[in-house]
């Protein structure tokens, strides 16, 4: 009996021994691809997730978009700032960076803004009507808009450049005068502009890529019609010869005569550079 005692005892020591090299074998394994697999996912997922963005964004610029910000335009109530985005030649969106705010400013910028935002979009150019109530904001804009398209198409060339700051009667115009050794100025009269208060007509004299002299053919007439495009329409000759193209402001207290007349000019510059 007593030597019974140290043989289970060595017999049990062993089979304690091997159990535990069994029991750290199996552990081992089990544990190091665990925590593998764990550090291993994790990189891959926020790889992944960092990818996708980036991927959007380049097929974005690939398409040719570009958001250019016009000149700050000085108003009587403040600065008008206006960003753009353009998109195979044709402007995708409008939107003011700076506008007067205010008191009374700030309704009339609540009011105009959307007005002329989707005007630019829909005219494609700063040849977009003023919003009534809201003359030298929509001076300023169109001057800042104008800004905007000036810098859009010089930084894109082709087709981009071929309508400057003076509209489609610029490139034509000048075209024109590239073949024309001489410059030799044309006249051309623009198309009759419907109002409220009768018809618009513009005609224009153009020599070397510039307007000399434009006139009204037409204007409304009768009572006190008589009075406002006496007033307005020289003031409308001055402007679009100085601004050499439709982009010029409308007279207060015309603005339908001074809305037709930019469109039957603009009409005009169309046909000088046709």
């Amino acid at each position: 009996m007593k030597k019974s005692h140290p043989l289970r005892r060595v017999v049990l020591a062993g089979a304690a021994t091997v159990s535990g090299i069994v029991l750290l074998l199996s552990l081992k394994p089990a544990s190091d691809p665990a925590s593998a697999s764990a550090q291993g996912a994790a990189p891959q997922q926020s790889v992944a997730g960092q990818e996708s963005p980036q991927g959007g964004s380049a097929q974005q610029s690939s398409t040719g978009a570009k958001t250019v910000t016009g000149d700050v335009a000085q108003t009587q109530y403040g600065p008008v700032q206006v960003r753009i985005t353009v998109s195979g030649g044709k402007i995708t969106k409008s939107e003011v960076v700076q506008i007067p705010s205010g008191g009374r400013s700030t309704e009339v910028s609540n009011a105009s803004v959307p007005k002329l935002n989707q005007e630019a979009v829909a005219a494609g150019s700063a040849n977009i009507d003023a919003v009534s109530g809201a003359s030298y904001t929509s001076a300023g804009y169109k001057k800042s808009l104008q800004s905007a398209l000036d810098k859009a198409k010089a930084s894109g060339g082709g087709s981009a450049g071929s309508t400057g700051s003076a509209g489609a009667g610029s490139s034509g115009s000048a075209g024109s005068s590239s073949q024309a050794p001489a410059a030799q100025a044309k006249t051309v009269t623009g198309s009759v502009a419907q109002t409220q208060y009768g018809a618009v007509q513009v005609r224009i004299t153009v020599s070397g890529g510039k307007i000399t002299k434009s006139e009204a053919v037409q204007a409304p007439k009768g009572g006190l019609s008589d009075q406002k495009t006496a007033l307005a329409v020289p003031k409308l000759n001055q402007e679009a010869v100085a601004a050499g193209n439709a982009n010029i402001d409308a007279v207060s207290g015309a603005t339908y005569t001074s809305t037709g007349y930019k469109q039957s000019l603009q009409s005009a510059l169309d046909k000088a550079g046709g």
